[in-house]
């Protein structure tokens, strides 16, 4: 397997920072009651990821290893007040709803772990796609429990996409249940920490059972050569 092909794998599956690192659980569980929600914070974080992973990756050789992670922690800090800014300004009222999630996506412990274990340590190119892809990863975790966490919690998709889409958003809301009461337990954070628990148990089936069918492939090929 390349190396690119690696980082796109270890971002999307193998090391999917949500799946498999369990990082950035908070504001993973908090913001993702809707499917528009999870894609603002997802966006944002990948943001930092890319931004972040490129910039230490091009000063890694000018950084002392004492003062490396203070460094990082300023720059990815610099990066999300201006994601930050960005988002009050043209997106205002979807910011007020992610609230404090959006500065605390300096402490998410998926940006840091990337500066530090890969861009550190690796040429600007492969770090971007590092970022990206980790981010990518995040956002499409993100994005499904938010669209589980919405279905089962209001019966709609989509709902409120004129927060991040303007006028045209507003048609955009899907109905898949007519009339529903809606389910609580599925809009709150414990609603959402066992959606997770779900998606995590189905990623490990899917990884056990390739497993046994490569070792299957292995040693039928020996045999039928």
């Amino acid at each position: 397997m390349s190396d690119t092909r690696k980082i796109i794998n270890d971002g999307l599956w193998t090391n999917n920072p949500a799946l498999v690192q369990i990082l950035g659980l908070c504001p993973l569980l908090a913001v993702s009651s809707t499917v528009i929600n999870a894609l603002g914070l997802g966006l944002a974080t990948t943001l930092t990821l890319v931004s972040s992973n490129l910039t230490v990756s091009l000063i890694r050789n000018q950084i002392r290893p004492e003062i490396r992670i203070p460094v990082f922690v300023l720059i990815i800090a610099a990066i999300v007040t201006a994601i930050e800014l960005s988002m009050n300004a043209f997106f205002h009222e979807l910011y007020l709803i992610l609230g404090i999630f959006i500065p605390l996506i300096v402490t998410n412990c998926v940006i840091i772990a990337r500066a530090e274990a890969f861009a550190s340590k690796n040429g600007p190119m492969a770090s971007t796609l590092d970022g990206l892809m980790m981010g990518i990863g995040f956002t499409a975790v993100l994005i499904v429990l938010g669209g589980l966490r919405e279905l089962i919690g209001q019966g709609t998709l989509f709902a409120n996409a004129h927060l991040m889409f303007g006028e045209l958003g507003r048609s955009m809301t899907i109905t898949v249940i007519e009339d529903y009461r809606g389910f609580l337990l599925a809009v709150l954070p414990p609603g959402a920490f066992m959606l997770l628990g779900f998606m995590i148990a189905i990623k490990n089936v899917i990884d056990a059972k390739r497993k046994r069918v490569a070792k299957v492939v292995v040693i039928a090929t020996p045999a039928t050569a």
